[in-house]
């Protein structure tokens, strides 16, 4: 491992610990030269399918791409940093756990928007109208109207 201060090769690791939730170790390192410390994370590297776009174009999972999205969705929303991560991370293993060589965007885009519906109906809405790329208001006041019928059944079944 290269310090990212002095850039020489030779660290050492203090202390690892694990990432409760996630298949990450956390290590905190210091160089032996500079004797700076710095921390790094170490993930398990699964072998992801393959994304298939809607143009037909092939791209390698991104769990980033996902990060932003929820990010954009959630944005001015009280939502913790850590309550999007867990559901990169629950998007991602769903996606490894396919054992698919291929999934299609629309897939991991219908996973997202369950997993955002259960947590905030504006962050759910506003997912929703980019991802289904409502051609006009009607689209959208009807998908507004789904989630209104939703919430109704949650409350006349509790």
């Amino acid at each position: 491992m290269n310090c990212p201060f002095c850039k020489v090769e030779g660290t050492k690791v203090i202390d690892s610990r694990v990432v409760r939730d996630t298949p990450s170790v956390r290590r905190r390192r210091s160089c032996e030269k500079c004797e700076r410390r710095f921390t790094t994370f170490e993930r398990v590297e699964d072998l992801f399918p393959s994304v298939v776009k809607r143009d037909g174009r092939r791209e390698t999972f991104d769990r980033e791409k996902v990060r932003r999205g929820l990010h954009l969705a959630f944005k001015k929303r009280d939502v913790s940093e850590s309550i999007i991560d867990g559901l990169v991370d629950h998007v991602e293993r769903h996606v490894a756990d396919l054992s698919e060589r291929e999934v299609t965007s629309g897939a991991i885009g219908e996973t997202v928007m369950e997993s955002i519906r259960h947590i905030d109906e504006v962050a759910y809405v506003r997912f929703v109208s980019v991802y289904r790329q409502f051609g006009d208001v009607k689209e959208f006041v009807s998908e507004l109207a789904s989630l209104v019928d939703r919430r109704e059944e949650r409350k006349g079944g509790t």
